[in-house]
């Protein structure tokens, strides 16, 4: 068993420096320069990940695990790496906690699929009504194939979750909680501590989706004690087509597989299969090696930041940000009001303003925002809306992406009105 070792030294840090480590900031959008505030659905790869990348396809392109020339061995190498790149980044226990999905959609569609053998008319699954959908409707098809209920915690006028009855929603009949540790409507940051206490009460599993907290530095799997734990590389600087799951080692024992194939099996024949243990169980098929390599150098890299500052930053950008939604007449925030008290994620609904208009009047001064329901229909519904426009921060960016997406959103106000 692979153990999760070696510290990440700090890197040296300032917006400005941060910034040159991305080319694509480089490029302008229809002659001006690109502020980009749509990392809540993906941002982008610094030059450290493209090169590792790179380096995989051009030196060492193989498949992994059972090759025995020198390609191969460097591919499996690079890969098992990644592994433990994740493994640290969530200061999991062990490497063999963690499983290659191709993102949080794949991972929370594998713990539903393997937990469902195990659930019995009468049980309950229990999801916010802020989810997003990837973390919603697979557990909503769990509840209809074996006839399970699935019960909801409701949110606040804000959006954010009421946690005021958990009693009455998590009971002895509650199987798995699923619940994200990050709104990627709201910004809100759910109290995972309050959750999994009620959950822990009555026996019940705990899965969190990690897609928008995963971003924002380096994560402790142990001390939110749950039990599943998934993000996606897209939206923490890595590839597209890559994330994982971390499943803690007692559960990960007790589940079955998910997809069967090739580099899953321990021996075939006539009579039956017997399958391999661990993560390796659920890994069937070649896996995205180039994207898990790239996966890996992400997370390596964010771990060289210096988090205290590049939190301060994201607050200051958060309070500049806020006290300027705050002057535009007709807009209402989803979300804590207080920057402290929130992830940099920001959604809005101005009146007589539809989203999809707010932001492409915006994409002409350069301001890629987010506009829609964000996969998130259930808590549009709960809020009365149909739709928000969305910006959401990441660690390049800027007063001055700031000041654009402002200066251009009273400019779209004043058009579309």
């Amino acid at each position: 068993m692979r153990q999760v070792t070696g510290p990440v030294s700090k890197q040296a840090w300032s917006p400005d420096k941060l910034r040159q480590q991305f080319p694509i900031l480089q490029r302008e959008v229809g002659g001006r320069p690109l502020h980009y505030l749509d990392n809540a659905a993906t941002t982008f790869s610094p030059r450290c990940v493209q090169d590792a990348v790179a380096h995989y396809e051009n030196h060492s392109r193989s498949n992994v695990q059972r090759g025995m020339h020198q390609l191969g061995i460097e591919a499996t190498d690079a890969f098992e790496a990644a592994r433990g790149s994740v493994a640290r980044y969530l200061n999991a226990a062990s490497c063999d906690e963690v499983i290659f999905t191709s993102g949080t959609t794949f991972g929370v569609n594998l713990a539903a699929h393997c937990l469902g053998q195990s659930l019995q008319s009468g049980d309950e699954i229990v999801v916010s009504q802020a989810e997003h959908h990837s973390n919603f409707v697979p557990w909503q098809q769990l509840c209809q194939h074996y006839g399970v209920r699935m019960r909801l915690i409701p949110v606040l006028a804000n959006g954010s979750l009421d946690l005021s009855g958990l009693d009455q929603v998590i009971t002895e009949r509650c199987r798995v909680v699923a619940v994200s540790q990050i709104s990627n409507v709201t910004g809100s940051i759910t109290d995972l501590q309050t959750i999994t206490r009620q959950a822990r009460r009555h026996g019940a599993l705990v899965f969190v989706d990690g897609a928008q907290a995963a971003p924002h530095g380096p994560l402790d799997v142990q001390a939110l004690d749950a039990d599943f734990y998934a993000f996606s590389g897209h939206k923490c600087y890595g590839p597209t087509g890559i994330g994982a799951l971390w499943i803690r080692s007692p559960v990960l024992a007790s589940l079955p597989p998910f997809l069967t194939g090739g580099g899953m099996i321990e021996r075939v024949d006539i009579q039956g299969t017997r399958y391999a243990s661990g993560y390796r169980r659920f890994e069937a098929g070649t896996p995205p090696v180039a994207q898990a390599i790239g996966l890996g150098a992400a997370l390596d890299w964010l771990m060289t930041l210096p988090w205290r500052g590049i939190r301060a930053h994201e607050q200051a950008l958060s309070r500049q940000l806020l006290a300027g939604l705050s002057q535009v007449g007709g807009l209402t925030l989803l979300g804590e009001a207080a920057a402290q008290d929130r992830a940099p994620i920001f959604s809005f609904d101005i009146e007589a303003c539809h989203s999809h208009d707010i932001c492409q009047i915006l994409d002409g001064y350069g301001v890629a925002l987010r506009g829609g329901h964000h996969c998130a229909q259930p808590l549009m519904q709960a809020l009365g809306l149909v739709a928000t426009s969305r910006a959401s921060i990441a660690v390049f960016n800027t007063d001055a992406d700031i000041a654009a997406l402002l200066c251009g959103l009273h400019d779209a106000v004043e058009t579309l009105r």
